[in-house]
């Protein structure tokens, strides 16, 4: 999927228009600062799950990136369905970004306009069928994610993202699918674009989201498994851990519940567990 040049509609500061034409300019704060904020999400049979958190979650990145998306939440709401209707998708993926432009070029940005687009197409599963019932596989980055007094760790901001990639690139060069990130202390935080869960005698862990994204997925998928009578229990996890765990799997927008089977040296089994987490996730968004 080349995303220059699908075809339907993107709606970008005001109106729909043709997808090959929603363009910005090269001088754009955004592109050259990262003062960007965007959000992943997912409409299954004509229905967004998790819209008004979505929304909420991307005017709290932009509040604390210190600007204000020039649209309130019912517009952006009433975009959505624009554009999901425009393209005719029922089961897709949403992507709402927004951005400072290029009125001023430099660290001060206070006078530039903000822009808003909204684009959705189909989504296949982030991971492929097979891997999804295999489990996938992980290394571990050498990258981390930062400390909450120097990058807005609780935000969808563009630039927390490019030690995802750099970690993503290289794990996917040595054959994984994805990678597991530490935290600046060293304990384990999440993967590149998912947030991560173990079991242990029938209990869930994952680690406490205090410098890494607490997502939507998670905090669902925590929602879920205490609804089924399974303990979750949020704490410091380091990798010597590992060894102790039974079951590991990934959550979020596009990887919904994805086991995995390794992380380099260690491995692991789907089970029961994330089993059940799978079929309970699965169902509550065709509710």
């Amino acid at each position: 999927m080349n995303f220059n040049n699908l075809e339907g509609f993107i709606f970008l500061d005001g109106e729909l228009i043709e997808w090959a034409d929603a363009k910005l300019h090269v001088l754009s704060h955004g592109l050259h600062y990262a003062s960007s904020v965007f959000e992943g999400e997912r409409v299954y049979k004509g229905k967004i799950f998790k819209e008004e958190m979505h929304t909420d979650r991307l005017m709290l990145s932009a509040k604390t990136l210190g600007f204000q998306i020039p649209y309130d939440s019912k517009e952006i709401s009433d975009i959505r369905r624009k554009v999901l209707k425009a393209n005719n998708i029922s089961d897709g993926y949403i992507r709402p970004v927004a951005w400072r432009g290029s009125e001023m070029m430099g660290i001060s940005a206070q006078k530039n306009k903000i822009h808003f687009a909204l684009a959705a197409w189909q989504w296949p599963s982030y991971f492929s069928p097979e891997a999804k019932l295999k489990g996938i596989k992980l290394n571990i980055s050498k990258w981390k994610r930062p400390n909450p007094e120097t990058a807005p760790v609780n935000t969808k901001a563009a630039g927390l993202y490019m030690i995802c990639t750099l970690s993503k690139h290289e794990a996917e060069s040595l054959g994984f699918d994805d990678s597991l990130m530490l935290d600046y202390r060293g304990y384990i935080a999440e993967a590149t674009g998912a947030n991560i869960f173990f079991v242990r005698d029938k209990t869930l862990y994952t680690p406490i989201a205090d410098c890494f994204l607490n997502g939507i997925t998670r905090q669902t998928v925590i929602s879920l498994a205490r609804n089924e009578g399974i303990v979750v229990t949020e704490k410091r996890i380091v990798l010597e851990d590992l060894n102790n765990f039974e079951e590991c799997f990934v959550t979020g927008t596009a990887a919904e519940v994805t086991p995995v089977n390794k992380i380099q040296d260690y491995d692991f089994k789907p089970g029961k567990i994330c089993q059940l987490l799978m079929k309970r996730y699965s169902e509550l968004t065709l509710k």
